[in-house]
């Protein structure tokens, strides 16, 4: 980030465009409205692989306010150009139907590149992801904490799931995002290491044979940042209320905060086997909230509700400190509402009760979409 300064935060989030009309994906970049952002929002908002994409990125924020602030900014301002051009913007991490074998890529050297390296994998990738940035200026420090923090990444994952549908199929998945996104390669949970050196050697290894050019090509859960000093999260589906992200985002720097009280006191959080938080992976992916993650000290699946109430009796005195408690506290408010998953699948079952046919309420659960992204921006 542009200031190294330890704490501050940043949200990037990825949306899509869809025609008001059929409600389906648009497919030729939509040169006037892209115009009119970069116009508004300058460097914050800039293009994605697939045309019908769209990314934002907040400014650095001192605090998550400020980053509520910038978000809501960003979202209303991409939302309100969309709306004039005729087209809608919706925060979910798929499209309940547009097909993937329909889109077209974006004309720029970078991503004609990653399609010609991935081919068949990536012309799949009609996904949308939110990525939260925390600012940690030392870097061992980084890795010891995104080594720790990794065990909280499913429990992050759950809060956020917004990617039900695939193709106008219910996948039976929360996020069925990460099924996709999973085929790239250097992607899912990162691996130990002990210092930033160890890290620094692995990852040289890949640059220096050219399998990669740089680190913004290794997409974990969680990495270090190839531009900025900040552990970027990247676990979690785009949300589709602009409350449950700053929630999520909020829960996030609270854990990192912990863990950073923790190491200054000689402790730490225990890490357990990738094996082991990659099945509560799994079950934060095709769950979401409903059928709990495992506690690995106790060893014992433990309902979820009782799983972030825990989190956050950890992590209120950092809450407290970062002058967060408020937005912290709202994470519960996503287990009373439910997810977007929860959202797009009672919008579904409710057009068909009343008449819909599939494809209608299909197009149903756009509109909600729609909706709900520009709710309160």
């Amino acid at each position: 980030m542009a200031e190294a300064r330890n704490f501050t935060v940043g949200v990037e989030e990825e949306y899509l465009l869809v025609d008001r009309g059929t409600r389906d994906l648009i497919r030729e970049a939509p040169t006037a409205m892209l115009a009119r952002c970069e116009e508004l929002l300058g460097d914050q908002v800039t293009t994605e692989f697939l045309q019908s994409q769209i990314e934002i990125g907040t400014k650095v924020c001192g605090s998550i306010a400020e980053a509520r602030e910038d978000l809501t900014h960003l979202r209303g301002t991409v939302a309100r150009a969309a709306a004039d051009e005729g087209m809608g913007l919706i925060a979910a991490s798929t499209h309940p139907f547009a097909l993937w074998s329909d889109q077209k890529t974006t004309e720029k050297d970078r991503y004609r590149q990653l399609a010609q390296d991935m081919q068949a994998v990536v012309r799949r990738m009609v996904i949308c992801g939110m990525h939260v940035h925390f600012c940690v200026v030392d870097p061992d420090e980084r890795i010891d904490l995104m080594n720790q923090v990794a065990y909280f990444l499913p429990h992050l994952l759950a809060l956020s799931t917004s990617s039900p549908f695939w193709d106008g199929d219910d996948t039976g998945l929360a996020s069925y995002r990460l099924a996709v996104f999973d085929n790239m390669p250097r992607t899912g949970l990162p691996g130990a290491f002990d210092s930033w050196a160890e890290y620094e050697r692995h990852v040289n290894m890949l640059v220096k044979t050219g399998v990669i050019e740089d680190t913004s090509k290794i997409w974990w859960d969680i990495r270090p940042s190839s531009r900025f000093p900040t552990l970027e999260m990247r676990i979690c589906d785009v949300c589709t209320r602009l409350d449950d992200a700053v929630a999520i985002a909020a829960l996030f720097q609270c854990l990192l905060h912990m863990l950073h009280r923790l190491r200054r006191m000689n402790q730490r959080w225990r890490t357990y086997a990738q094996m082991l938080v990659a099945e509560n992976r799994w079950r934060a992916q095709r769950y979401g909230v409903e059928q709990g993650l495992i506690d690995f000290g106790r060893a014992e699946l433990v309902a979820y509700p009782d799983l972030l109430d825990e989190i956050i009796e950890l992590t209120l005195p950092d809450a407290d400190e970062l002058g967060c408690t408020d937005e912290l506290l709202r994470a519960r408010e996503i287990l009373t509402r439910g997810t977007s998953a929860h959202d797009q699948r009672q919008s579904y079952t409710a057009a068909l009760a009343a008449g819909a046919s599939p494809g209608e309420a299909m197009k149903a659960v756009v509109d909600m979409l729609i909706e709900e992204t520009a709710r309160g921006v």
